[in-house]
């Protein structure tokens, strides 16, 4: 029987084919190569290889694009008649869920395999994402901390565990330990830039810009190359750093440099493409024509259907570039979804719609009922989509209407709330000093 670099069993296989599979596998724990390539080499070496297409189908379904969602719907019906042993299956059930849009079953099926399979390193990294996208930060934590007493230095892959322990200690909290993992794991695996970017994260939510740009430019190496999936993320970090400290213009050079500088379609860079642009919009920079560019680029994406946060960020784009009537649209296939029950369809209703909404009337000058809006919906936007750092976003745009609406007392109570968590942030204290003009 052939087994996977950390021991795990595996049907279907031949050694060439596994060692493909292990090489692909670590494509995705880096997020570096081409994983999908690497894979496809493992089925042409063995097509009855149930894991190589399951992560196939994870690599896929974890896209949040509707292309690619199709497409692994497709691989995993491949797996139907094959022959698989207790593990994979439940990895075939978990997928199931996923594609059908119920992320949290699909989550939660994974709980139970991480138990029974705790060395099965491709489900822990799925299901950490898992968790990412639905924002459970006690799932990011936990889920890894059960794992972890299976795991030793004579394991492969034990720096990729604990760089994901350190983004999910840093989701719940828990800063300090978040560092120590986090180092601890880039020295196990200097080119983990999922570890880089937990400590990156780290450095934005207390606050130390400086450091944050210190440590980007330090590690430069380790994650900015060409074939790194996960370098336009980090990139988005070292320009948050700089917006921070008052860099505008640096924040702009890096956007049409290495933020967007090669068109990507990529979901996941087109999120932090709009998350730049919206939040130099609000600090009152003139982005130009860039709206324009990103927003056509949402548009094989934004279908209100598969995975709302990316709506609510191809919204931001379709305001920024005048483009009202695919607002509409976007709202209106969400209200469809609105009605399915399912993950999606929860999501599509109790948060995308509220947050659209109150971004549409930022964007109006409708200060006031944006405030009132987000005020609200920013207590339930942690159930889907992303990290705390990317939906502050929700936090600075409430902060920023209700100074722009003359909402004294609240812009003031806004502003001392955000200085509670990051006292030296110059944003922070520039809202405060706004919120209450008479007393400059």
């Amino acid at each position: 029987m052939n087994t996977d670099r950390q021991g795990n069993r595996v049907s279907g296989a031949t050694p060439e084919a596994v060692a493909h599979f292990d090489a692909a596998l670590l494509e995705f724990n880096l997020y570096r190569g081409d994983p999908v390539a690497t894979v496809d080499r493992a089925l042409a070496a063995a097509p009855t290889f149930v894991m190589a297409r399951v992560l196939k189908a994870y690599l896929l379904g974890l896209a949040t694009e509707p292309q690619a969602a199709a497409l692994a719907a497709h691989v995993l019906a491949g797996t139907r008649g094959l022959a698989m042993d207790e593990r994979e299956r439940s990895h075939v059930a978990a997928l199931g869920h996923l594609l059908a849009g119920d992320w949290t079953a699909a989550a939660l099926a994974l709980d139970f395999h991480n138990a029974r399979h705790p060395r099965d390193l491709l489900a822990l990294q799925a299901g950490h994402l898992m968790d990412f996208f639905r924002a459970s930060a006690r799932g990011l934590r936990d889920r890894v901390a059960r794992a972890l007493p299976g795991w030793s230095a004579s394991v492969p892959g034990l720096g990729i565990v604990l760089g994901m322990y350190a983004f999910g200690l840093e989701e719940a909290g828990d800063y300090a330990r978040a560092e120590e993992r986090g180092r601890q794991a880039i020295d196990a695996e200097p080119f983990d830039c999922w570890a880089h970017h937990a400590v990156a994260h780290v450095m934005e939510m207390q606050g130390r810009a400086e450091d944050g740009i210190g440590w980007m430019i330090a590690r430069e190496p380790y994650w900015a190359a060409d074939d790194n999936f996960f370098k336009v993320h980090n990139w988005w970090h070292r320009a948050l750093c700089h917006l921070e400290v008052g860099q505008g213009d640096e924040v702009l050079r890096l956007y049409d440099g290495p933020v967007r500088g090669n068109r990507s379609t990529i979901a996941l860079d087109l999120v932090d493409a709009s998350s730049l642009l919206w939040r130099l919009h609000l600090t009152g920079h003139d982005v130009g024509d860039r709206w324009i560019e990103l927003a056509q680029a949402w548009d094989q994406h934004a279908d209100g259907r598969l995975y709302p946060f990316n709506d609510w960020h191809a919204a931001m784009a379709y305001l920024g570039a005048g483009r009202e009537v695919e607002v509409a649209r976007v709202v209106s296939a969400l209200e469809r979804s609105a009605r399915e029950d399912t993950d999606i369809g929860r999501w599509a209703g109790a948060v995308a719609l509220p947050l659209i909404q109150g971004f549409h009337a930022f964007w109006r000058g409708e200060y006031r009922q944006c405030a009132e809006g987000l005020h609200a919906a920013r207590f339930i936007a942690n159930q889907f989509g992303g990290s705390h750092a990317q939906r502050d976003v929700i936090d600075w745009t409430l902060t920023e209407a209700a100074v722009r609406g003359g909402l004294t007392s609240l812009a003031e109570a806004l502003a001392h709330e955000r200085l509670a968590l990051r006292s030296h942030s110059p944003i922070n204290r520039a809202f405060l000093r706004r919120a209450r003009p008479q007393a400059s």
